[in-house]
């Protein structure tokens, strides 16, 4: 005769090992803190000024031209370096696979408290009442921050020419998973970052955890590509900084990885 208690103990212990697997599974998926080193900063160098004699009586016909550096946008680009890898919590590793070609996302923001199980697309025209958005990982934020709010925070105006919707004025990503969440070719909004001949190809995009009420800056890894300086890198990203009127304070920006 089956001993129906020891076939119920035998299940409850399967479901309970199952639980635990999944578990695992999904701590492993969720993008975890990135290293900075070697960084260094540059700016883009003023033009001198170019004259003219000024001559009494004199009608002059002028074409000018001139670039202005960006007072809302700070630049990052480099290259990763890690490995996938299988541990414990208490960071024993029982094995690891070396990324020699990285591919998967970094990830920036200006919060340090992710919560990466409910990510979603950022939306321009979310309804900002910061209403529940449970259950829409993967998908668009209805109720979050929307562009007006956004732009507000950085001091940019719906007429300047380097706001967010102008940037990021694309839906043209490969499809990438966040969190095992996949989001699409081209759902988000995007924008592609240049190459040295000013061709667009290092994929950004606008993430936002409804959660913190943050936008998350998802730059996709592409290895070894030729970048905007025209040495090869694995990423290239933006993220909002106000530098208008003077302002003097800085933007603290956290930074994530998730390798695949």
């Amino acid at each position: 005769m089956v001993n129906k208690f020891l076939v119920s103990s035998r299940l409850r212990l399967f479901l309970v090992l199952i639980s635990c697997v999944l578990s695992v599974n999904m701590i492993l998926a969720v993008p975890s803190g990135s290293q900075i080193t070697g960084l260094t900063n540059s700016s883009a160098a003023t033009i001198a000024p170019d004259w003219d004699n000024a001559i009494a009586g004199n009608v002059s016909e002028l074409t000018l031209y001139g670039d202005s550096v960006t007072q809302s946008w700070q630049g990052y680009f480099g290259n990763v370096t890690g490995a996938i890898r299988l541990a414990d919590g208490s960071g024993n590793v029982m094995y690891n696979w070396s990324l020699t070609n990285p591919s998967g996302e970094i990830y920036s923001s200006f919060n340090d408290s992710i919560i990466w199980t409910n990510i979603q697309c950022f939306n321009y025209t979310a309804a900002g009442t910061f209403a529940d958005d449970s259950g829409q990982a993967g998908a668009t934020s209805r109720f979050g921050m929307n562009l007006t709010q956004l732009e507000g925070l950085f001091n940019i105006t719906s007429t300047d020419v380097d706001g967010v919707d102008e940037t990021f004025s694309l839906n043209s990503h490969v499809a990438f998973y966040t969190n095992s969440k996949q989001f699409s070719a081209g759902e988000c909004n995007n924008s592609k970052i240049f190459t040295q001949n000013g061709t667009g190809y290092f994929d950004e995009v606008l993430l936002y955890s409804p959660d913190t009420q943050v936008v998350v800056f998802t730059s996709i890894l592409k290895s070894d590509a030729l970048g905007f300086d025209g040495a090869k890198h694995d990423f290239e990203m933006l993220v909002l900084e106000d530098g208008r009127d003077g302002n003097s304070a800085l933007t603290p920006y956290y930074f994530y990885l998730e390798l695949q």
